[in-house]
């Protein structure tokens, strides 16, 4: 039997009714939930950096995503406490990312012992390219995640080894299997290669990453395009079904079909008003400053459980729409061509003074709570003067105040990365810089 200890419903009940700390403690991305949790007849749930699913649909078990490398050993284990004999047929692919794709590989080898056909891997068909585009691309997304996620840890390296899937598709696929049938669809959200899943019989929805208990990750400041205003086509293409439970790919599941709905169009009339708020800036040839400060998250929805900022930060959703429609030009005359970082500092230090002078004014607009400015006068001073001690010990602190008065973990977690850097006498730990 699953883990009797880990109760993902009661869990879920708590989130809606906003009694969690999601920011922290039930973080949807950061906390790890051991074991699994019988959600209904049939379906078993695992809560990882992910959520993940195994349903049995009669003549197999089907996937509904797999896991990171960290969840292949207890997916099997609980897998198999719960069917022992029940081989893994199926699995879906809800997109390319590397906390929702490696545990088909245990019952790929079981299948291989066993004598059984191994499972077949559905998803749609720009995935393969990006898990070549992973492979080409190791030393980066190493040095992204160590920042995103804070991971001071030099050993630390990006996967190099994918299961690629066995059946691609373009914009839908069925597949029945025993008494369930499984429509897949296509979408653009977080990814371009998202694929969400309708179960009928059942009434089960697995959005993949286009819900993730959280304001929607589709600004993230050092991955690939993001796509808000689809992610809100793709959510209201999912209102009509009449889902009864919904199946995060992070976060806890939602039951009931009002409960849903709520989710649904909550998420997708944030993520169009994101989109339609900075666009009309844009056209009025705004600068990418000035459409940050134009644009407002709606205020209806504030305080719904499920969007809060404790993954991405609003303004980042800002910034991925202008990257969309505008270019890498942020629309500031000067930053056309630029100097670099290093010969401005030099100046803007010298007109202020000397190092000493920034060091003290960085500290104090810190201590005063004005983090932000806080953060360019002492990133000006660090690139001025790179080996000096004294402004290394001051970076720390004020970037550490900074993060502390983030609700975004995605913030908080770089310029925690910052910090943990110029404890080292360094700009960037993730950098050979």
């Amino acid at each position: 039997m699953p883990d009797e200890h880990l109760d993902l419903l009661e869990l879920a009940e708590r989130a809606w009714r906003g009694e969690l700390d999601l920011q922290f403690e039930h973080h949807p991305v950061h906390r790890y939930y051991p074991g699994s949790c019988r959600l209904m007849d049939g379906v078993l749930g695992f809560k990882g950096i992910a959520g993940f699913y195994v349903v049995d649909s009669g003549d197999g078990l089907v996937m509904l995503d797999a896991g990171h490398l960290l969840d292949v050993k207890r997916c099997f284990e609980e897998t198999r406490r719960e069917w022992p004999d029940t081989p893994v047929v199926a699995a879906i692919y809800s997109h390319h990312h590397v906390d929702h794709v490696f545990s088909v590989t245990a019952f790929d080898a079981e299948a291989d012992e066993r004598g059984w056909p191994r499972p077949t891997v559905y998803a749609h068909e720009r995935v393969p390219g990006h898990f070549d585009r992973y492979r080409a691309t190791l030393g980066w997304n190493t040095a992204i995640n160590r920042r995103q996620f804070a991971i001071d840890a030099p050993r630390y390296r990006w996967p190099d080894s994918y299961r690629y899937p066995d059946v691609l598709y373009r914009r839908n696929l069925t597949f029945r299997r025993g008494e369930l049938t499984f429509e897949l669809t296509h979408g653009r959200g977080e990814t371009d290669d998202i694929t969400w899943t309708w179960i009928p019989e059942r009434r089960i929805l697995h959005t993949g990453d286009l819900f993730i208990w959280a304001v929607p990750n589709a600004g993230n400041p050092q991955k690939v395009q993001r796509y808000v205003g689809d992610w809100a086509d793709s959510l209201e293409r999912m209102l009509p079904l009449g889902a009864e439970i919904l199946l995060p790919g992070h976060g806890l599941p939602i039951l009931g079909a009002d409960r849903v709905r709520r989710a649904l169009d909550g998420t997708a009339r944030y993520m169009r008003s994101i989109e339609e708020q900075s666009v009309a800036a844009m056209n009025r040839g705004l600068s990418l400053d000035q459409v940050l400060q134009a644009v407002e998250p709606p205020a209806d929805l504030a305080d719904e459980p499920y969007l809060q900022p404790v993954y991405d930060d609003p303004s980042f959703l800002v910034r991925m729409v202008w990257r969309r429609y505008g270019g890498w030009w942020d629309g500031e005359f000067d930053n056309v061509v630029p100097a670099t970082r290093k010969d401005l500092a030099e100046a803007w230090v010298a007109l202020a003074g000397g190092v000493d002078r920034v060091v003290e004014r960085a500290l104090a607009a810190s201590s005063e709570g004005d983090h932000g400015v806080a953060c360019h006068l002492i990133e000006a001073v660090r690139h001025a003067a790179p080996g000096n001690a004294e402004v290394h010990e001051a970076r720390a602190v004020i970037y550490r105040a900074n993060a502390g008065t983030q609700v975004s973990s995605m913030a908080r977690n770089i310029l925690n990365h910052a910090a943990l850097a110029s404890e080292q006498g360094r700009r960037d730990l993730a950098s050979d810089e």
